[in-house]
């Protein structure tokens, strides 16, 4: 491909499949960064083409420190090699529910310093999927274009076809009740809220919940499932209230430590998400629908393809 020749995708090491996705149904190929590592664990990169005139797309999940700090090096790699645009999307955001410190206590609010590390390598554009908190979006100065990517409508599609009975959606908590409603609305079905209440890093209360799901399906929806603990609650609940069967859904599916055995010792017998969280397949348990067409439909757009 000449200089100055259409657009280049590239992927931090986290996102190679989701970003193989994404290539695809944009019609272009995937380019594979040069990736070595030194005897001392420091890692060489190496753009496979030069960049120059290029509109370049990132896509990368950070899930760790390593895939942040990766994403980093490609943003200032690409400034430093002169793309002409520098175009990131972000499926999973690491630290994302760490927006803010309570007064006093020297937490760092992780989800803004980071987001911040990122604006200040200078993308032009910064698209993320799913945030928990949109708080993290305005960790700039307004230099840079910001889009908040939503799976509501692809949600609803993949539920449709499942094609459950009398179902009715059900937030853990209030505070997440809207994107709840707005999902209930596309599938012309209730919604409903449990009572959770946080009182440590990781630990939650969920307390009563509405008898809206008695004799119902209750689909139990969150951004994302970490250790499982509030979700797991709120299955409780769930059941107290009458619910005839109940499933759970997270659009970012962490899963971490024995969450999964903690899901099936529950009874629950699908997990349906997204493959935004890197490694998440189909499997017996949990059920992925790709976003891949939603990023590949954003980059068209933003970058005039097609």
């Amino acid at each position: 491909m000449q200089e100055g020749r259409g657009p280049i995708i590239i992927a931090n090491q986290a996102s190679q499949e989701l970003a193989g996705k994404v290539a695809s149904l944009m019609g272009l190929e995937l380019s594979a960064m040069c990736i070595r590592e030194f005897a001392d664990g420091e890692i060489y990169h190496a753009f496979p083409r030069s960049l120059r005139g290029h509109d370049l797309a990132i896509i990368a999940a950070t899930p760790d420190d390593a895939s942040h700090m990766e994403l980093l090096d490609l943003l200032a790699g690409a400034r430093y090699w002169n793309a002409r645009s520098v175009n990131v999307v972000i499926p999973y955001l690491g630290y994302s529910t760490m927006e803010r410190a309570k007064p006093d206590s020297g937490e760092i609010p992780k989800g803004i310093t980071r987001t911040r590390q990122l604006f200040r390598a200078r993308p032009d554009y910064v698209a993320f999927l799913d945030l928990h908190s949109e708080a993290v979006m305005h960790a700039h100065t307004g230099e840079v274009r910001i889009r908040h990517l939503w799976t509501e409508r692809m949600a609803a599609a993949y539920i449709r076809q499942l094609g459950l009975q009398d179902l009715v959606l059900v937030s853990p908590d209030y505070g997440f009740s809207k994107r709840v409603g707005r999902l209930a609305g596309l599938l012309d079905c209730p919604h409903t809220a449990a009572n959770k209440d946080r009182y440590d890093r990781d630990k939650t209360i969920v307390g009563q919940l509405s008898s809206a799901v008695k004799g119902r399906t209750a689909l139990i929806c969150d951004d994302m499932i970490r250790t499982g603990g509030s979700m797991l609650q709120t299955i409780d609940r769930c059941r107290e209230a009458g619910a005839r069967d109940v499933l759970v859904m997270a659009t970012h599916l962490v899963l971490a430590g024995d969450a999964r055995a903690r899901f099936r010792d529950k009874g629950i017998r699908c997990i349906l998400g997204t493959d935004s969280y890197p490694g998440r397949r189909n499997d017996e348990l949990v059920k992925v629908f790709s976003v891949a067409p939603l990023i590949a439909e954003e980059l068209a757009a933003y970058l005039d393809i097609g």
